[in-house]
């Protein structure tokens, strides 16, 4: 498991539009059709990635616990499908309704989205304000696998609870690690 670290998106640097097919119901999704009013969390994931694995139940808590607050919920799946087939759209809605993904989970299949925001790995997380500026990029907390440290989502819980409060999202924050995107060649 070779870990990779978040290129960290700019803060204050505005979400990339985008409009991605969603393989859980094969609709198209577009950034501005569900763009929330209170916050936007953009989730670069995958299925095969231990360290995706590891979050999975705690990402579907978190999207629980936030969307009733009104923040918006959406996951990119951006790896390469023929090297990776346990990323293929198909299998991305085996996984998003075994696990009840309360989000869209959208396959880039062109890997255009990944690279207008600068993903490196997975799993790799954006918070957007109201206004679609980035207060938050980086790690969901500091559990990794293996490492002992229970995941609890605090890092994003903790810069959603300050967007929710009408107060600024501490500046200091520490990347996500996690494997690779896998590009194409």
């Amino acid at each position: 498991m070779p870990a990779v670290e978040s290129n960290m998106f700019p803060l204050g640097k505005e979400a990339p539009s985008f409009e991605l097919v969603n393989a859980v119901d094969g609709k198209t999704v577009r950034l501005e059709d569900i763009k929330s009013d209170v916050a936007t969390v953009i989730m670069f994931i995958c299925n095969h990635c231990p360290y995706v694995k590891h979050v999975q139940h705690e990402l579907v808590r978190l999207a629980n616990d936030y969307q009733p607050k009104g923040v918006a919920f959406v996951a990119i799946n951006s790896n390469d499908v023929e090297k990776y087939p346990e990323d293929s759209p198909e299998n991305m809605k085996k996984v998003a309704e075994e696990l009840g993904y309360p989000f869209p989970y959208l396959f880039d299949e062109t890997q255009e989205v990944a690279k207008a925001y600068q993903a490196a790995c997975t799993p790799d997380f954006y918070i957007f304000d109201r206004d679609l500026k980035c207060v938050y990029r980086g790690q969901l907390d500091d559990s990794r696998p293996n490492n002992g440290i229970p995941v609890t989502g605090e890092s994003i819980r903790a810069a959603l609870d300050a967007l929710l409060n009408g107060e600024p999202v501490p500046e200091k924050q520490k990347p996500s690690i996690g494997c690779s995107i896998k590009w194409k060649e």
